[in-house]
């Protein structure tokens, strides 16, 4: 089995692809080792020793690493880890399903259609580009003109995360839906 690794715009993190389906159309974020007790895979990354945050996307998996690890040490550890996984054949997710639609506060009917249109500009802009960069971007809520998101994997943490966010997604957000004024970066 052949892993290859990609480095993402967030120095601390790494994206891994195994070649292989990992989560398919969803995704799963841990932020911590005990947020991780329904995934094995990412258990089996939290129990190397510098491991800070494990993502899993649709077909890789970003790791981000301590401040105190260096990626020379760490990256073969994690690629011991996920080739294990892998061959063995385990699940990399068991019994709940990843939040996707856990919303920060419930849409008004009178913007379902402002909603509609600000998912699909996610989903088919801005998405992809950061799946490429080993993260995602959850749309969690709408209200008042204020679009509320989540970054996860790499985008967490990532130093030009809220660049990205307001002078990327909030601008083009604006420039096709005219009633967004702005977009908020909202933790879980």
């Amino acid at each position: 089995m052949f892993i290859e690794t990609e480095g993402t715009p967030n120095p601390a993190t790494l994206k891994f692809l195994p070649g292989r389906d990992v989560l398919g159309a969803r995704t799963a974020d841990f932020a911590t080792a005990d947020t991780a007790g329904s995934s094995p895979l990412a258990g089996a990354l939290f129990a190397i020793d510098g491991v800070a945050r494990v993502f899993l996307g649709g077909d890789f998996v970003s790791v981000t690493k301590t401040d105190a690890t260096d990626w020379s040490a760490l990256k073969p550890q994690v690629l011991a880890a996920l080739m294990e996984h892998f061959l063995a054949g385990r699940p990399t997710m068991e019994g709940i399903e990843a939040g996707e639609d856990d919303l920060v506060e419930p849409i008004a009917p009178e913007d379902e259609e402002i909603v509609a249109q600000i998912r699909e500009l996610l989903d088919t802009r801005v998405r992809p580009a950061v799946a490429g960069d080993g993260g995602d971007i959850v749309f969690r809520g709408y209200r008042e003109g204020v679009v509320k998101l989540h970054m996860q994997g790499s985008c967490s943490g990532c130093p030009s995360s809220s660049a990205t966010l307001k002078h990327g997604i909030e601008n083009m957000l604006r420039h096709y839906v005219p009633e967004v004024v702005a977009v908020e970066q909202v933790e879980l």
